[in-house]
C-alpha cells in the first residue's frame, strides 16, 4: 500500500463516517469509484477523501440521495455535462438559502424572546428583595 492510499478504517476514522456509510456510498453509486487492492480492500485516495467531503456536505444541506447519486453519475461520466452539473448544484443552493433565510426568521423570534425575557428579569428587582425592605404600615380600620 503506497502513501496514498488509505483503507476503509483509516477513512472512518479521518471522516468521522462509519465503515458501513462508507461502503453504503459506494455501493448506491455515490462514490466516483474506490480502487482496490489485489486482495479486494478498498483503497481510498486523497481524491476520494475530497468526494467524500463534498457528498458529505451536499447531504448534511439536505440534498436528496438521489440528486448526490446523480451529480456522481455526472462527474463519472466525464466532460460535456456541465451545464447540468451547474444547474444541480444551483438549484440546490437555492434551497439551501431559502432555508438559511427560514432559519435566520426563526432566529429572529428566537433572539426577540430572549430579549424579552431579558429585559423583564432586568426590571424586576431581585425575588427576595421584598423580605428585607420595609413594608408600609397598614392602615388602621377601626374594629
Amino acid at each position: 500500500m503506497t502513501s496514498a492510499e488509505l483503507t476503509i478504517a483509516e477513512v472512518a476514522e479521518r471522516t468521522g463516517l462509519t465503515r458501513h456509510t462508507l461502503r453504503y456510498y459506494e455501493r448506491d453509486g455515490l462514490m466516483l469509484g474506490v480502487d482496490r487492492a489485489g486482495s479486494g480492500h478498498r483503497r481510498y485516495s486523497e481524491r476520494d477523501l475530497g468526494w467524500i467531503e463534498l457528498i458529505t456536505k451536499l447531504r448534511a444541506t439536505g440534498m436528496p440521495i438521489r440528486k448526490v447519486r446523480r451529480y456522481a453519475e455526472l462527474v463519472r461520466a466525464g466532460d460535456g455535462n456541465e451545464d447540468e452539473r451547474l444547474a444541480l448544484l444551483r438549484a440546490h443552493r437555492g434551497r439551501v438559502r431559502a432555508q438559511l433565510d427560514t432559519m435566520a426568521a426563526y432566529l429572529d423570534a428566537i433572539d426577540m424572546k430572549i430579549s424579552y425575557y431579558a429585559d423583564a428579569i432586568d426590571a424586576c428587582e431581585s425575588p427576595d428583595s421584598y423580605l428585607s425592605s420595609p413594608r408600609p404600615a397598614a392602615a388602621s380600620v377601626p374594629r
